[in-house]
């Protein structure tokens, strides 16, 4: 999935701002740039972080071989082009884990290294950071919706081949059950999952008319009695009736992927229990967000299968991450364009819980810095090494970072689960670094 060299993912600012820092010998001076989001996307109470590993491994990619020279050649300056044949990204990244949860202002990753070998990574890190983040943020919310209902994400034919593939990741991060999409599964090991469409159903038709009991029986031949079949091609009561006649009542699953799904899946549990078919389960699936999921939930639906709602972020593309310098030589530097302010200073991280296990806050604080320890809370440090001295850091791992999602929405106070417009979950105490001179 990661090109060969990832280099030219990026945008040409980055590379004259190099250039013009080579030439006046800035380009050396240490620095420490941060990934965090302003704010949440509009009606999210809190988002999860994803892609960081995607970014690690992407980072031991960004080498500038002879053919990306070659590309920049035309605007680039010797000095400049002799700098990026020599680069390696050397320095220190940190930040929060896969799977945790985080907030405005949370610094979510932080990149320390001289501004030459910093400040051209941006692209790279907002790109992935979020994509990946959107869609894990999107797909924790139908998780927590679908109350412990299985979820299937199958949004590949609705997104950019590529970004397919980072989307079933994401949202098996987020506690899907597994994707549709078979990269995904080679890639990083999510579980692919999958049957059949309405085209095998419509395949099965002669002179004589449709054979919706031929395509069943030749499903079933194939796949087992433990599959599922697709119920709503023509008429579905029809259909139930011919998919529990071929695969006898020990049928694995029926889905229905269109009209008022509600209503449907009541008509259909009630029919298969009458046939006998207790233990079939009902998919669903067609255009479902996590508000329909919630509408849903009192109906008798056994797994959701989500698709363009899950790779387009549920409506939020983009998780809104900025990548801003905070400091230069040990010296806090912040942004202050209204509506635009950054905060100075290299940061650290925390999170506060009762011993209950609910959060009832985040400190962000200067590193090293976190101020007096809490009364009578729990403290949970957040930001972890991810690479050092250029070196990737061994994660743990997807299972590790579902399993962080799972706790983290489990931390929440009640309220902070509920799909309505609302106050972040829990709020975020900035420390504020001195002497943070602005830029």
């Amino acid at each position: 999935m990661v090109p060969a060299s990832t280099a030219l993912l990026t945008d040409k600012y980055e590379l004259t701002m190099l250039a013009a820092a080579l030439n006046d010998g800035t380009a050396h001076r240490r620095t420490t740039f941060e990934v965090f989001a302003r704010r949440l996307p509009e009606g999210r109470r809190y988002g999860v972080v994803a892609g960081t590993a995607r970014f690690v491994e992407a980072l031991a990619q960004f080498t500038f071989e002879e053919s990306e020279l070659s590309a920049l050649s035309d605007f680039c300056d010797r000095e400049t082009l002799a700098y990026l044949a020599d680069y390696r990204f050397r320095g220190d990244v940190d930040g929060y884990a896969e799977g945790e949860l985080y907030f405005p202002g949370s610094p979510v990753l932080a990149v320390h290294g001289t501004f030459g070998e910093c400040v051209i990574l941006e692209t790279l890190a907002l790109s992935i950071l979020n994509h990946d983040t959107a869609i894990a943020s999107a797909a924790a919310r139908m998780v927590s919706a679908a109350q412990g209902r299985t979820l299937i994400e199958m949004g590949s034919r609705r997104t950019h081949e590529q970004a397919a593939v980072a989307s079933a990741r994401a949202a098996y991060i987020a506690g899907f059950a597994g994707s549709s999409n078979l990269e995904a599964q080679r890639t990083f090991g999510v579980p692919a999952l999958g049957t059949s469409a309405h085209a095998f159903t419509l395949l099965h038709t002669s002179s004589n008319g449709p054979d919706e009991q031929a395509a069943f029986r030749a499903q079933v031949d194939a796949l087992g009695v433990g599959t599922t079949l697709l119920v709503d091609t023509y008429d579905i009561t029809a259909g139930v009736a011919n998919a529990v006649e071929v695969a006898g009542p020990e049928l694995g699953a029926v889905r229905i992927d269109s009209g008022d799904l509600g209503v449907l899946a009541r008509q259909v549990r009630d029919q298969l229990d009458s046939l006998g078919a207790h233990r079939t389960r009902i998919v669903v699936s067609g255009d479902l967000d996590e508000f329909a999921i919630a509408a849903l939930r009192a109906e008798p639906v056994d797994t959701y299968g989500v698709g363009t709602s899950v790779v387009t972020g549920s409506g939020a593309p983009t998780a809104g991450m900025v990548y801003k310098l905070v400091e230069v030589d040990g010296i806090p530097v912040e942004k202050r364009s209204l509506h635009k302010e950054s905060h100075g200073g290299r940061k650290g991280a925390l999170r506060l819980a009762k011993s209950t296990g609910t959060v009832v806050e985040e400190v962000v604080h200067p590193f090293g810095n976190a101020g007096p320890e809490p009364r009578g809370l729990v403290e949970r440090r957040l930001m972890t090494a991810l690479v050092q001295q250029g070196d990737p850091v061994s994660g743990a791992g997807l299972d590790a970072a579902r399993e962080r999602v799972k706790e983290g929405l489990g931390s929440l106070p009640w309220d902070g689960l509920k799909l309505s417009r609302g106050e972040p979950a829990i709020p975020t105490r900035m420390i504020a670094a001195r002497d943070s001179p602005g830029n």
